[in-house]
């Protein structure tokens, strides 16, 4: 019983410095985030009956099919209450079979957003109503604010908890990829929904909530990036070469590669630029050599000279 105590007290240690830049930083983000992801949910996700996986999403139908049971509430189990109490026993499970990895943000990420959750539909005229009665606007824009709310608490070195212990669990005693069992949990708790409302539009537009809400958390946590790498096999290299110095002021390399088809030597220039760059420098190539060979891939992130450094990148991040 005391080591398992001792392991609980470890897991709620906290790193930063209490009241540090970085602590006030941290916390922030956290509340931010759970406030938004709060708004997403009450105004444009429960009302409509939509279930995005999590313990939210279970708290959602467990808010709708208890409706008139309990006497303190009349219209349903809140669904901050609900992902509460899912998500108290899950924390401590987790703690116990993997180990003190979860750490105080996570518990105050869940905590806030319950709370917020419950309060915000508590203080609305009417808590269950929709924001609009559109329920495609609905799921786009209560994904989108679930993803930046779930994006800012992840920049906190902060996680959702819930179902994602429920799948790290899994993966542990399983070794199936951590990725899959979490897209897979999170749609057995959509088909539940769909058992217990009888209604196929429900899982359709939650899988769309799903898929919106992990496009915005990648936005957030890698930002908008227009930059493109570039791979350019062509015999003017060294013309492209001097455009890409001169005329763009980028830099690049030059890569010594053989073809497959003839076994000629060839120069492949690897370079990065942004879209407008990207334009002019096709233009000129095209003009030069019709028969080069491009390749353009989207960068996510861009670190070193003439672009975010890196070392402000690593002394950026909240530890």
């Amino acid at each position: 019983m005391q080591a398992h105590l001792k392991i609980v007290i470890m897991a709620f240690i906290q790193k930063d410095k209490v009241f540090s830049k970085k602590w006030f930083i941290s916390y922030s983000l956290i509340t931010l985030g759970s406030f938004i992801l709060a708004v997403g949910f009450v105004f444009f996700i429960s009302p409509h009956k939509i279930v995005p996986g999590g313990v939210y999403g279970i708290a959602i139908v467990v808010h709708y099919i208890t409706k008139g049971i309990f006497s303190f509430a009349p219209n349903g189990l809140p669904i901050g209450l609900g992902g509460l109490i899912l998500n108290i026993p899950l924390t401590i499970i987790g703690i116990k079979v993997l180990g003190p990895r979860f750490g105080v943000k996570t518990i105050v990420g869940f905590v806030l957003s319950s709370v917020f959750m419950d309060l915000i539909t508590y203080l609305r005229p009417v808590g269950d109503a929709p924001l609009v009665a559109d329920v495609l606007l609905s799921c786009i824009f209560g994904g989108a604010l679930i993803g930046f709310g779930l994006g800012l608490i992840f920049k906190s070195r902060a996680t959702s908890g819930g179902s994602d212990i429920i799948a790290m669990i899994i993966a542990k005693y399983t070794k199936l990829p951590l990725g899959q069992l979490m897209i897979l949990v999170d749609s057995c708790i959509v088909l539940l929904a769909l058992i217990v409302f009888k209604d196929w539009k429900i899982p359709l537009y939650s899988w769309l909530v799903i898929f919106v809400t992990g496009k915005v958390i990648d936005m957030v946590l890698e930002g908008v990036n227009y930059d493109k790498t570039l791979f350019i096999v062509t015999d003017k290299y060294e013309d492209i070469r001097k455009k890409i110095i001169f005329d763009l002021n980028r830099g690049g390399t030059m890569i010594l590669g053989k073809g497959m088809y003839n076994n000629k030597e060839k120069s492949i220039i690897y370079t990065v630029v942004n879209r407008r760059e990207l334009s002019i420098l096709e233009s000129y190539i095209h003009r030069i050599d019709p028969d080069a060979f491009l390749t353009v891939i989207n960068a996510n992130e861009i670190l070193g000279k003439g672009f975010k450094s890196l070392k402000e990148k690593v002394e950026s991040e909240i530890e």
